[in-house]
């Protein structure tokens, strides 16, 4: 089974990952950054963990207000370094760890936290500051990773107390796993700062020291504090130190601070901490009461004939195609693949396997590889084939014989819109 080796905690301000670049380890500005970091990267180097959960927040690079979730957890194969303006920083991307992390969104569901899970979604420097800090990556990085995206920036999000709790049921998760996998759990964010307003350029280093003292000996209380109380105390920004109670409350009570340390060279208080993690091992009963608890839902279903449920796995799985068939709703992406079906899918980047399944619209074995049905009738729609024609195919029946079994057998229908080149007769 996969156990919590520990967490870390630290903040994920620019000025980290600035003063790695200019590599000013002797310098007595940047200097005390990287001097910070080391000791954690060190232990990091020494306990070798299989994967990293890392807990941060986007700063609209990669989500926007058009859907914020509050929680989001990467379920992807690799997440590259975002642009957040300027170009993105010279840093390798780093490889996901899709089974785990469908497990881990299995779990927290099961324990009803209602996530959205993300793919193709670069990560900007809530992520990647404090990593590149933390480890050696010049031929890659040491481990991969499960990002989880809190959505502090929009109110009403999450607070300090469910935050507690997501970590209390990430513990569930991790140990359920059924890979032995030694699991480090980084938790990003603050310390006090406010970068907005008349009161930018807030800090409070003594609410810093007082906190840093709660996260270690009493998270508890700190759950009891309300958004309001952390921006009043820290700076509203740094109400996203909740970020740290999900790696707190994943650890167990009894735990061991190897490292602290705090600097404020600007804006933000930069801190760093260490916590070495003593749990006692789950019971064989506590985890397979748990994983039983994960299947209640879904219980069933793979015994259902002809029954294909999208799943995190398939999703992943067939992400590239997928993707393909949803940019079908741009008008321009229909006129090019109308025009020339195997140059779009090539320059889509489709394994040959893909194209030979889409030229053929091979509808069964499309869903079979992995393709949502809800992709499946835009293809139709641009191949000028009604809804009812996927469904026939589906059951591996002609168009009359499906028809025969429908209470209307004239009904026949598509998603197809105002696009006159998608109404056209059907052709296949």
């Amino acid at each position: 089974m996969a156990r919590i080796i520990g967490g870390v905690a630290c903040s994920h301000t620019p000025t980290i990952g600035f003063a790695h670049d200019k590599a000013a380890g002797d310098d007595p500005v940047w200097g005390p950054i990287v001097a910070a970091f080391a000791p954690v990267k060190a232990w990091l180097k020494e306990q070798r963990p299989d994967v990293a959960i890392v807990v941060y927040n986007d700063h609209v690079t990669s989500f926007f207000f058009d859907h914020y979730a509050a929680f989001a957890l990467g379920v992807g194969e690799r997440f590259e370094v975002a642009d957040e303006g300027g170009g993105p920083r010279d840093l390798p991307g780093i490889q996901g760890h899709p089974a785990f992390a469908a497990h881990i969104g299995a779990s927290l569901t099961a324990d009803e936290f209602d996530l959205s899970f993300f793919q193709d979604r670069p990560l900007d420097h809530g992520c990647f500051s404090p990593l590149s800090v933390l480890c050696d990556h010049a031929g890659g990085w040491p481990f991969p990773i499960v990002p989880l995206q809190v959505g502090v920036l929009q109110s009403p999000g999450p607070n300090a107390r469910r935050c507690w709790k997501l970590g209390q049921a990430l513990r569930r998760a991790i140990e359920s796993f059924p890979q032995d996998l030694r699991v480090a759990i980084i938790a990003t964010g603050g310390l006090s700062h406010q970068v907005h307003g008349e009161r930018s350029g807030f800090n409070n280093t003594g609410w810093d020291a007082k906190f840093l003292d709660l996260i270690v000996n009493d998270p508890v209380r700190l759950t009891e504090m309300t958004v309001a109380e952390l921006a009043t105390l820290g700076g509203y920004e740094s109400a996203e130190v909740i970020m740290w109670l999900v790696m707190r409350g994943a650890l167990s009570a009894n735990v061991t601070p190897r490292h602290q340390a705090y600097y404020l060279p600007s804006m933000t208080g930069i801190a760093t901490l260490v916590f070495e993690n003593h749990a006692t091992p789950a019971h064989e009963s506590e985890v397979r009461r748990h994983r039983e608890h994960m299947a209640r839902e879904t219980l069933g279903l793979d015994a259902l004939e002809g029954t294909y449920p999208f799943t995190l796995e398939r999703s992943v799985k067939a992400y590239r195609i997928n993707k393909f068939l949803h940019s079908l709703i741009d008008p321009q992406a229909r006129e090019a693949f109308r025009a020339d079906e195997a140059g779009a899918m090539r320059t889509a980047g489709l394994s040959d396997v893909e194209r030979d399944l889409l030229a053929r619209r091979d509808w069964q074995a499309l869903m079979h590889y992995g393709v949502i049905f809800f992709l499946l009738e835009k293809l139709a729609a641009v191949s000028g084939l009604s809804n009812l024609h996927v469904y026939a195919a589906m059951r591996g029946q002609s168009m009359q014989e499906f028809l025969q079994t429908r209470n209307a057998p004239t009904a026949v229908y598509s998603v197809s819109g105002s696009d006159p080149s998608a109404r056209k007769p059907p052709h296949r």
